[in-house]
């Protein structure tokens, strides 16, 4: 993503695949940083434009690696920041946990009616909770919005369908070889196409279920985002320009 919605990153954990432009609409708030949430300090990096480092601690900031000269209230105000975005972290990892396990009831859904026969041994289930619980783990380690963006979410609802769909080829493919001998190449034909729909058209649709499930919840945050960029205000660099680590947008 060129233009990465803090909003996005640090409020869903790209929980719902709803798409960084609506919600940038919605919550007025951009970023084209990257944050990483240490125990000790938050960090926000990009690679395009200076600053290009910028850290918070405890009230402390600094840009590039140089210290910025803060007044008291102005040190307020940055811990304040660094205490609002850590407020939000569980929240965002609570939104992203539900939309794995959204993503993984829309792909079981997608299979039963591709292949029933799949879900009715179990396999499936059991493939299912594996990755979910690999997912939720992963989620859970993060620090980094990197690992929480639209893209990041997209992958790991990509890695659900690549899991179940030899699966769901194994089940038909018995039935589609008995229809093809019996001289029902149409048929056989059907089945796989409706396999092969789960694994080319299935994340599709299972984005669009967490848009419609998750997206209330990550536009209920947008007021504490705007928060982070009212914080913001006044702030500056170690060269003396406005730090913008929060912008307008669309």
């Amino acid at each position: 993503m060129t233009s990465r919605l803090l909003v996005f990153a640090i409020a869903t954990c790209l929980a719902g695949g709803v798409a960084a432009q609506d919600l940038g609409t919605t919550c007025k708030v951009a970023s084209t940083y990257d944050l990483t949430v240490r125990p000790d300090s938050l960090v926000f990096e990009r690679a395009d434009a200076a600053p290009r480092s910028v850290r918070m601690q405890d009230g402390s900031l600094t840009t590039d690696g140089r210290a910025v000269s803060l007044r008291p209230d102005e040190q307020d105000r940055v811990a304040l920041f660094e205490r609002n975005v850590r407020a939000l972290v569980p929240k965002a990892k609570a939104i992203a946990n539900d939309g794995v396990d959204l993503a993984a009831r829309a792909v079981r859904d997608e299979a039963a009616t591709a292949a029933p026969g799949a879900v009715g041994s179990g396999e499936l289930d059991r493939v299912l909770n594996a990755r979910v619980a690999d997912i939720k783990r992963r989620i859970a380690a993060s620090q980094s919005t990197r690992d929480w963006q639209e893209d990041a979410m997209r992958a790991y609802a990509q890695e659900i369908v690549s899991d179940v769909a030899p699966i769901l080829t194994q089940d038909v493919g018995g039935e589609a070889m008995a229809l093809a001998m019996d001289g029902d190449l149409q048929g056989a034909a059907a089945l796989r196409d409706r396999v092969a729909s789960v694994s080319t058209g299935g994340q599709a649709r299972v984005m669009a279920r967490l848009e419609a499930a998750l997206k209330p919840r990550i536009q209920a945050l947008c007021p504490s985002i705007r928060q982070l960029g009212d914080l913001q205000s006044g702030l500056h660099d170690a060269t003396g320009r406005p730090l913008l680590l929060l912008e307008p947008g669309a």
